[in-house]
């Protein structure tokens, strides 16, 4: 009985007449009821977000993952590089010193800054806009409104660490970037800005969207190739695919503009396993291999219905200048095998072809390419032919010691001539050509800057391949000079005069995608884009070393001009 009584007693406190006879019992009772919902309230809330944590650790394993893979094909590129000859100039990167020095980290950031500087202008004044007018605080769309400073900024932004910028750049991509224009794009300045940067920014981040979006460019780019000769026409359609050539060619595609598509274009058939891409840009070797004269220089136009070169002029510079750099960089790209040997020796005797065009000025010895029109040698110089002593020393590691060096002192001499083509005029920047005459050395031709970033290029090449410090003092007058000239507090601008320092209207895409880039790298450690991992296409974006296979495009299991070359838009007020 009396357990009968217990067990009564403790049932009276389910009773709720219990509680209301008993006003403290009932609050105490509330009091424990809140308690136990907060209690597990916040456990629901602690659980998801860990869920959302785990999520984003998953999406950073895939991403470590996919970075893992690349690097398995980099020791293999490494394994290659150090069996090179000890005397030639790939080793001198390895061999630099780790050790980052003050002033090094001081100029470095000093160009970050100068990077921010731009890269905030373009926001607050032309998102979204292929190029910021800084004088007029307005964008303008001069690539058809695909975004092209933002697309060219992409990987500078990653490589400077400059996380919420290149987040926003991203959301850019994913959300408002369309190519369904109809608009005549080039497709040579589509292909190494757009494509280039896209690819760029997903090797370097492994997110998805950016490959996405250049498989979309680059299908829309497709039909240019669709010719009897397979070169390609140099305008296209980006909404109806109508490809054709610019009325002043005669018909005519620029070489430069044909012919500097392989290293965007076999990346993109690496990355997706579609082959299409690659074999399309590799007909157009095939097709110029058949018709490549003895001394490798062809004339800057080449017909797209018979595939053979016209009359007209040879140069390093403007319209010919990135045909011979991919020659050499699809080589490295494809790391050095058998299955890219071909554009190797292609390049060798273009480079035999290059020596014939070696002259030097009286009285202080500057060592120049001339251009050449049939029999005929010109003695003048693009700035845009500077990216040329910087090429020549990255390709010098493929030749035995005793050529390896004599071409890596002819670049030494032509970047010392590119050097001098800003420290010959007032302004200290370089003007877009110069002519040697004798007894005169240099003189300005065309008296413009737009910002290049060819002459940096070189130097910044040089300082890797041969550790000479001196080439950092170079690179840092040269960045003195656009901070001088050039800087305004709305972004950069080129000048119309390197003389008078008469400012234009138009902050390069480039400037932040190429000068700016280069000038960052010049002042790191050269385990930052190290050039044994990563090849540079012709606008600076830099893409992973992957061995090309023998079947075009098939998939890496191991990891997954005349706007020739960069074409300036002069802009005024």
């Amino acid at each position: 009985m009396a357990r009968s009584r217990s067990s009564s007693s403790r049932w009276k406190y389910i009773n709720p007449s219990y509680y209301l006879k008993r006003p403290k019992r009932l609050a105490l009772l509330f009091i424990v009821f809140v308690c136990a919902t907060l209690l597990v309230w916040d456990r629901h809330t602690l659980l998801r977000e860990h869920e959302e944590e785990v999520t984003k650790l998953k999406e950073e394993v895939f991403r470590l993952q996919f970075t893992l893979e690349e690097l398995k094909t980099s020791k293999g590129v490494l394994g290659t590089m150090m069996n090179f000859k000890d005397h030639n100039s790939a080793g001198a990167e390895k061999r630099s010193t780790p050790y980052d020095h003050p002033l090094d980290i001081q100029r470095r950031e000093k160009v970050k800054n100068a990077m921010l500087h731009a890269w905030s202008s373009y926001e607050k004044y032309a998102w979204g806009k292929d190029e910021l007018q800084p004088q007029t605080r307005t964008g303008v769309d001069s690539f058809g409104g695909l975004g092209a400073t933002l697309i060219d900024s992409l990987d500078t932004l990653y490589i400077m660490d400059l996380e919420e910028q290149f987040q926003r750049a991203r959301e850019w991509v994913a959300n408002s970037l369309d190519f369904n224009k109809d608009y005549d794009a080039s497709v040579f300045e589509t292909t190494i800005r757009v494509v280039g940067g896209l690819l760029s920014a997903y090797d370097l981040s492994g997110d998805q969207i950016f490959l996405e979006k250049a498989k979309d460019i680059a299908d829309r780019l497709l039909p240019a190739w669709n010719t009897p000769s397979g070169i390609p026409y140099n305008i296209i359609n980006l909404a109806h695919g109508k490809a054709r050539n610019p009325g002043w060619t005669a018909g005519n595609s620029i070489l430069a503009d044909a012919a500097s598509e392989q290293l965007e274009f076999i990346v993109l058939s690496q990355r997706t396993g579609d082959p299409k891409y690659q074999q399309k840009v590799e007909n157009v070797i095939t097709g110029i291999n058949k018709i490549f004269p003895a001394d490798g220089l062809l004339p800057i136009y080449i017909h797209p219905q018979r595939g053979t070169p016209s009359h007209a002029t040879i140069t390093f510079g403007a319209m010919g200048d990135s045909f011979y750099e991919y020659l050499l960089k699809v080589w490295i790209q494809g790391n050095r095998t058998a299955v890219v040997k071909r554009y190797r020796e292609m390049w060798e005797i273009s480079m035999k072809g290059l020596l014939s065009l070696v002259k030097r000025s009286s009285p202080s010895s500057f060592a120049y390419l001339c251009e050449k029109i049939g029999n005929s040698l010109i003695n003048k110089m693009d700035e845009l032919a500077c990216f040329t002593p910087g090429m020549i020393a990255l390709g010098a590691s493929g030749y035995e010691p005793e050529s390896s060096q004599k071409f890596l002192s002819l670049a030494e001499e032509l970047t010392w001539t590119c050097y001098n083509f800003y420290q010959s005029t007032p302004t200290k920047l370089a003007g877009e050509n110069y002519f040697f005459n004798p007894g005169q050395d240099l003189s300005v031709g065309t008296s413009w800057n737009v910002l290049r970033p060819e002459t940096v290029e070189s130097i910044f090449y040089l300082w890797r391949l041969t550790g000479n410090e001196t080439y950092k003092d170079w690179g840092w007058d040269i960045f003195e000079a656009f901070e001088k000239n050039s800087r305004m507090e709305s972004g950069y601008v080129g000048l119309k005069d390197v003389t008078t320092g008469e400012k234009d209207n138009m902050m390069q895409s480039f400037f932040l995608a190429e000068t700016l880039k280069y000038l960052y790298l010049l002042f790191s450690p050269t385990s930052l884009i190290p050039l044994d991992e990563w090849v540079f296409n012709t606008e600076a974006h830099p893409l992973r070393i992957v061995t090309q296979h023998d079947q075009a495009g098939e998939h890496n299991t191991e990891n997954v001009k005349s706007r020739a070359r960069k074409e300036g838009q002069f802009g005024d007020e």
